[in-house]
């Protein structure tokens, strides 16, 4: 990570871990159902905090939930709610716990319908990466009418800590949408990334 480098203002310049996330995995394109699902839960878990907070306990919500496995998750009952509000390398809250083990379910009984995950969430951008041309982060909105959309989809569907805010903050971290600012040194690259 070379520290001369213009980033967006958001990661600071300091938090190596931050860095390393701006610079190697926010706004990079994601199409795998599973790991779409892991980071629509960490953002869940992130609301009211602090993103750093989560990815520097990620490690820990990956152990503590079997690798985001929605077959393992789904299957949670009493005890493994017990677990995970005891798990002090996790955000312990009852209601972000009860989500993720129900969109564990509702991520299966989508794919048991036939629907894909991944195709679900692209649709709401066309299927590919929306470029946008931010000249700063100041520009950019917390929300938008895909993400107003999407939220609406996916709490239709039973997902929980799904509001627009947090749906467009999953759609900034997963390529759906690329908000670095011109001015960084990911912008063009990423940029460049599609399916």
């Amino acid at each position: 990570m070379d520290p001369a480098l213009t980033r967006c203002a958001w990661p600071g310049a300091t938090d190596a871990l931050y860095l390393a996330y701006h610079d190697e995995e926010w706004g990079v394109p994601e199409y795998d159902s599973r790991a779409l699902w892991e980071k629509l839960v960490l953002d869940g878990f992130q609301a009211g905090l602090a993103w750093i907070t989560i990815l520097r306990k990620r490690e820990a919500f990956r152990a503590a939930f079997e690798g985001f496995d929605p077959e393992k998750v789904a299957r949670y009952g009493e005890t493994d709610r017990a677990r995970l509000m005891a798990d002090a390398g996790i955000v312990r809250s009852n209601a972000k716990i009860d989500a993720a083990i129900g969109g564990a379910r509702l991520f299966l009984e989508m794919r048991d319908r036939g629907e894909d995950f991944s195709q679900f969430l692209w649709d709401f951008v066309g299927g590919q990466p929306i470029h946008n041309a931010w000249p700063d982060m100041a520009s950019v909105p917390v929300k938008t009418p895909e993400a107003e959309a999407m939220a609406k989809a996916l709490k239709q569907k039973g997902f929980k800590f799904v509001g627009p805010v947090i749906v467009y903050a999953f759609m900034q971290a997963t390529g759906m949408v690329n908000d670095h600012a011109t001015t960084c040194f990911r912008h063009g690259p990423v940029s460049t990334m599609a399916r």
